[in-house]
């Protein structure tokens, strides 16, 4: 089963075209990264996909759901991490999961119960009283994305989420979402510009001035080159 297709998808600010026909494919349970420099239209795909904004050239289906037919169904199933954050810094971890879920309906024994589970899953059960102004970057993306999990989405959209943080922080992360894909079965679609971030068993999706460059796995993709020099090689990307 698919998790996330895109098809023959298009959009422009004005005369500029930001993507150009892009399609793809994400099996469901899979990793995906989104790999490309700055500008190459990860976060306005980030943004159809959201339906942040739309287009009406292309298709884009969620776990068996058209977006453009039946948007609340669609986006009933994805879980979002966006490149900024949207917490709220003067309340706590655990007030900032209960808004979110009742933002989802969610209320009650229910709301608590996944509230626990997306804590215990991202190791920040400990923190939860704790206000989020108070933690450092690494934990308020875990904050985020067990945030992203309330509701029980088999997709989880990630925009560049370890930007700003540190080296040991990025690891942690990246390691965390892994073990969550292949513990919960979870499509995830990971936009980075950065190549240590990325498995050679990924599926890697290579985006460059709005076009799809390369789709596979990631050591197919490479090849015996290591996937930096790839990278820069094919996007003319500096290092």
């Amino acid at each position: 089963m698919t998790g996330l297709s895109v098809r023959d998808l298009s959009f422009s600010y004005g005369s500029k075209r930001a993507l150009a026909e892009v399609s793809f494919d994400i099996p469901q349970g899979a990793f995906c990264a989104l790999l490309g420099p700055n500008g190459a239209g990860k976060s306005t795909l980030f943004g159809l996909l959201t339906r942040l904004f739309t287009s009406a050239e292309g298709a884009i289906t969620v776990a068996g759901h058209d977006l453009r037919q039946t948007p609340r169904a669609a986006l009933a199933e994805i879980g979002v991490v966006f490149q900024q954050t949207t917490l709220d810094l003067s309340l706590s971890v655990d007030r900032n999961l209960s808004y979110f879920a009742a933002l989802h309906g969610l209320a009650g024994a229910d709301a608590a119960r996944r509230i626990d589970t997306a804590l215990d899953l991202l190791d920040m059960t400990e923190r939860r009283r704790e206000t989020v102004r108070n933690l450092n970057g690494g934990h308020r993306r875990r904050t985020e994305i067990a945030r992203a999990l309330i509701h029980d989405p088999s997709v989880l959209l990630l925009d560049e989420p370890t930007v700003g943080l540190d080296a040991a922080s990025r690891a942690a992360i990246t390691d965390h979402v892994h073990e969550l894909c292949a513990a919960r079965n979870l499509t995830v679609l990971w936009a980075t510009h950065l190549t240590d971030e990325i498995r050679g068993t990924d599926q890697l999706l290579i985006l460059h001035r709005g076009k799809i460059r390369a789709d596979g796995p990631t050591d197919s993709i490479r090849g015996e080159t290591p996937l930096t020099d790839h990278f820069l090689a094919l996007t003319g990307a500096e290092a």
